[in-house]
């Protein structure tokens, strides 16, 4: 960069040329100097154009002779894969909700330290992935004190991290892409985490595209390492309807220590009855208001879904606020809403938690004892545990049955299909797409085989 830098910036509106193979220009202008940069696509044309612009709009002072602003020229001076994963991370922070901040920094936090040069006295794996997680990877920590032994491992990495063009390497891209379904303790991960691993490295690389640092992006239709688990719901953890009930009656028998929080399960009954009964995610539950659910004195009810109310595990994340994050509905616009069907029994569960407990006064069901804001996972999966002590037997208690609150939304969308219900129907009422909900949640019920093995011998015939 040069000495002289100004904050005379001027945008011009995207240019298009035509018999080019970069028909797509941005144009902006540093103190009275013209530049130009030009792309194959509008879309990339378009979000250099919005780093530029945002950029000018945070305050930088733009290099008058290259054009630049310090983000910028820091991002295109990216050498090694580390220093490519801490600029994507600078690039998406801004914008990204803080659950999608984490799972990038998790996710790179884990690709990172396989992507190295075998330099001698090597750190333990699990040290470099625990640095650069809570130091090298998140924006708010980078400045904190490390003691001497973490220095020296921060140190390690960043001069064993492979240069960012090897991605481009066949063999060095497809040892990573094998590395990416081994934890650091050398167990197989789950291939649910594969795939998420493997998300955030293919965004990677197409950031390293967009930014000049390769050419296209190698990791799209490269396959992965192979996981040793299998995607789709365990069967093991879905709940049987009988089973499900007693669970929610046994969460009524869980009490707090302080006298206030005596009928902590019966606070929470309801709560977990919308996850089993209407299949919601926990969060979408912690969002519903009295506005939202129809409860009439007999029959089915509806429950009018706007959003979704999600804590993050780590303020930084969250830009230090300790609120919760309220959000549109998954995979949603804003504005977008779902209606689900509430049946005879969860009514009757909601109306007499209302007339119990009332409401918040933003309305929400299910306030905090204390603070009134949002229940925290801590606190409905320490009361979903005991639950379980109380309502399964030591076998079923001691397997993964309902081991997590999530598993009764697990457990209604399995029932549902099971019952016939069309998986167009399902996957609505789930705020899934069908193929999604087949190949996730298509769970067999508890204790349901024999029936179902008794209506193939029928079928066969046989006596």
């Amino acid at each position: 960069m040069s000495d002289e830098s100004t904050f005379q910036v001027q945008f011009w509106n995207l240019t298009k040329r035509t018999g080019r193979s970069r028909p797509w220009g941005v144009r902006w202008r540093t103190a009275g100097r013209e530049h130009s940069e030009w792309y194959a696509t509008k879309a990339l044309a378009e979000s250099f154009r919005s780093e530029l612009v945002r950029a000018g709009r945070a305050g930088e002072a733009f290099d008058v002779a290259t054009g630049l602003p310090p983000s910028l020229t820091r991002k295109r001076g990216v050498g090694t894969f580390l220093e490519l994963a801490v600029a994507y991370v600078d690039h998406i922070w801004p914008i990204a909700p803080p659950n999608s901040r984490r799972a990038a920094v998790v996710n790179l936090a884990a690709i990172t330290p396989k992507f190295v040069r075998p330099l001698e006295h090597g750190p333990d794996e699990t040290d470099l992935q625990r640095l650069a997680s809570t130091h090298l990877l998140p924006p708010p920590r980078r400045d904190e004190a490390l003691s001497t032994e973490d220095r020296a491992a921060v140190s390690w990495l960043r001069r064993a991290s492979r240069p960012a063009t090897d991605l481009a390497d066949s063999l060095a891209l497809g040892a990573l892409l094998h590395d990416l379904g081994i934890a650091a303790g050398g167990r197989a991960v789950t291939s649910s985490t594969l795939d998420k691993r493997r998300a955030v490295l293919h965004r990677v690389a197409g950031y390293a595209v967009d930014t000049g640092v390769l050419a296209v992006n190698p990791v799209t239709g490269r396959r992965t390492g192979t996981a040793q688990v299998t995607g789709g719901v365990d069967p093991r953890v879905v709940v049987n309807p009988a089973q499900a009930r007693q669970l929610l009656a046994a969460v009524t028998y869980v009490s707090g220590h302080r006298r206030t929080e005596r009928d902590r399960g019966w606070r929470l009954r309801a709560f977990f009855a919308c996850l089993y009964y209407a299949g919601l995610r926990p969060g979408e539950a912690q969002q519903l208001r009295d506005t939202d659910a129809k409860l009439p004195a007999t029959g089915w009810g509806e429950l009018v879904l706007s959003g979704s109310l999600t804590g993050v595990s780590g303020e930084h994340y969250n830009d230090g606020l300790r609120d919760p994050d309220a959000r549109p509905l998954k995979r949603r616009r804003r504005e977008a809403v779902r209606r689900v069907p509430a049946p005879p029994a969860l009514v009757a569960i909601l109306r007499e938690h209302l007339e119990r407990y009332g409401v918040a006064p933003d309305g929400r069901l299910f306030p905090a004892l204390t603070t009134r804001g949002r229940v925290r996972e801590s606190v409905y999966t320490r009361t979903w545990k005991q639950a379980r002590e109380i309502g399964l037997s030591p076998a079923q208690a001691a397997s993964p049955l309902a081991a997590r609150p999530y598993d009764l939304r697990h457990a209604a969308l399995s029932s549902w299909l099971n019952a016939g219900v069309p998986p167009t129907e399902v996957a609505e009422r789930a705020g899934h797409s069908v193929k999604v909900l087949l190949s996730v949640y298509a769970a067999c019920l508890d204790g349901e085989r024999a029936a179902y093995n008794a209506r193939i011998q029928d079928l066969l015939g046989e006596e």
